[in-house]
């Protein structure tokens, strides 16, 4: 077992404003957010020393705000477009070692490969590790974990409005520039969406959490 001495956070992004599907992280699945949902399941993680939720500081998300307080779950509020700022933010507040990017809109989010792809990023002394640049889990398994320093280089140097606003892809992006590392699923999965962007998907996840 691999012995976790670092300070590693967890930051879930959510928002209520999706283009595609509004609202999207407050629907319910038997009773619960999918936040709230999501929430769960990433505090089962071994490694994952705090997690914090990063929203914006729009007069709708003051709904999820409300959720992480009666959760009691960190809430930082921030930029509704530069979403690399409140990572940036949030990291300045808690100081990590390593940060885990998460976004909301995953219900079905494993524990167990949020660890692998840490236990991974540590192993390797990597710079950013994630199972998203070649992709070979389900959508909705999307998990992201990279050096707190790469992440202030990223802020620090990001200038396009994608960039602010997807978090990483100004390292994924310069593989040339940062030691990247991807993590492959032994049988790809790729083509299956496990994650919530429209009323379709919740109803396919509402039928596997019935099931289950």
């Amino acid at each position: 077992i691999l012995e976790i001495k670092m300070q590693i956070i967890g930051i879930l992004q959510a928002r209520t404003g999706s283009k595609r599907y509004k609202n999207k992280v407050l629907k319910k699945i038997n009773n619960k957010t999918i936040l709230e949902i999501q929430i769960e399941r990433i505090l089962k993680s071994k490694f994952i020393s705090s997690l914090i939720v990063a929203t914006s500081t729009s007069i709708n998300d003051k709904k999820i705000y409300n959720i992480c307080k009666k959760n009691n779950i960190p809430c930082y509020r921030g930029s509704q477009k530069n979403v690399l700022s409140r990572f940036f933010n949030i990291v300045k507040l808690y100081n990590p070692d390593h940060v885990v990017r998460l976004t909301a809109d995953c219900p079905l989010i494993d524990p167990k490969i949020i660890d692998k792809v840490i236990k991974s990023h540590l192993k390797n002394k990597k710079d950013y590790t994630s199972n998203i640049i070649s992709p070979t889990y389900p959508d909705g398994y999307d998990v992201e974990v990279l050096k707190k320093n790469i992440l202030v280089i990223a802020y620090k140097n990001a200038k396009s409005s994608l960039d602010k606003e997807h978090v990483t892809s100004y390292i994924n992006s310069r593989p040339k520039k940062f030691k990247l590392l991807n993590i492959k699923n032994t049988i790809d999965y790729s083509y299956i969406r496990l994650t919530v962007d429209y009323k379709e998907d919740l109803i396919l996840i509402r039928k596997i959490f019935n099931f289950f």
